[in-house]
């Protein structure tokens, strides 16, 4: 039975957070912990990108959507599909700059982008088993996981209206990459593939540099003493990536490359990969 403390006008759970206040750097320091849950550590996590993917038609999403019907027949394999929005995204934000709408609500409208997508998506996908995913019904993936079925959510982050004010300009900071990489991070997954339409990530745009180099295999400590300007994961990701404790790879592979996305997810480095190095 816990013990009681009182003596200053409140009664207290006897604890090393008793009377302290959770805002003093002093006392958060002293609560680090290497005992973190790693909830799903056997789940990959494919993020299949808006504008690279979706916004390319039946072209694209088709030989994708057959890849990922032959990858639900090893049993071995287990995954949750996030999607994005695409260039909707890029249209619905510029309308609600124009009309003057807080930062909160555009990320509001950002999630309802997306959702377009996941009923496209699982659309294509429901005679082999899947379901879209309700935003932050985390509880029920493991009853998808033992009935076979994929989930696919949603990429914004469930920020919604709380969606922390930009360092520049008035555009959300935290976009599709960035919120499935923290859902890999909080559930303790075993790496996230972005399926983009690039081989990887390159040092600079390959669309408008023809000299530009690619990433094969990085740590993020070195990645962070080179960061390119134009990337193409959130770079808000990167940064949050080096606090994180859980998520320590993160693989970038070619969606339009039939078979790229199929070794990933069984363990090979193909495209870029990125580790988060352990001291």
């Amino acid at each position: 039975m816990s013990e009681l403390v009182g003596g200053d006008g409140r009664t207290h759970i006897n604890s090393r957070l008793m009377r302290e206040s959770l805002q003093n750097r002093d006392v958060l320091s002293n609560t680090d912990s290497e005992r973190d849950l790693q909830i799903f550590p056997d789940v990959s996590l494919v993020s299949i990108g808006g504008q690279s993917i979706f916004d390319r038609g039946k072209g694209a999403i088709l030989p994708l959507v057959e890849e990922l019907v032959e990858i639900k027949k090893d049993r071995n394999v287990k995954m949750v599909i996030g999607v994005g929005g695409g260039t909707r995204v890029c249209h619905t934000i510029s309308i609600a700059v124009d009309l003057g709408l807080p930062v909160g609500g555009m990320a509001q409208l950002v999630g309802a982008m997306e959702e377009l997508n996941a009923i496209l998506l699982n659309t294509l996908l429901a005679p082999h088993g899947s379901m879209p995913m309700q935003r932050d019904h985390f509880w029920d993936l493991p009853l998808y996981f033992d009935a076979g079925i994929t989930p696919i959510a949603i990429s914004v982050p469930p920020y919604h209206f709380w969606e922390p004010p930009p360092d520049v300009g008035h555009l959300p900071m935290h976009g599709s990459d960035f919120g499935l990489f923290q859902l890999a991070e909080v559930l303790g997954m075993k790496q996230v593939i972005f399926v983009k339409d690039e081989d990887g990530l390159y040092d600079k745009d390959p669309k408008r540099h023809a000299d530009a180099k690619k990433f094969d295999k990085i740590t993020l400590a070195e990645l962070m003493k080179k960061l390119p300007d134009d990337n193409i994961l959130d770079p808000e990701l990167f940064q949050a990536w080096k606090t994180a404790k859980n998520l320590k790879r993160i693989v970038i592979v070619n969606g339009l490359k039939r078979g790229e996305l199929t070794r990933a997810l069984r363990g090979e480095d193909v495209g870029t990969v990125i580790v988060k190095e352990t001291a």
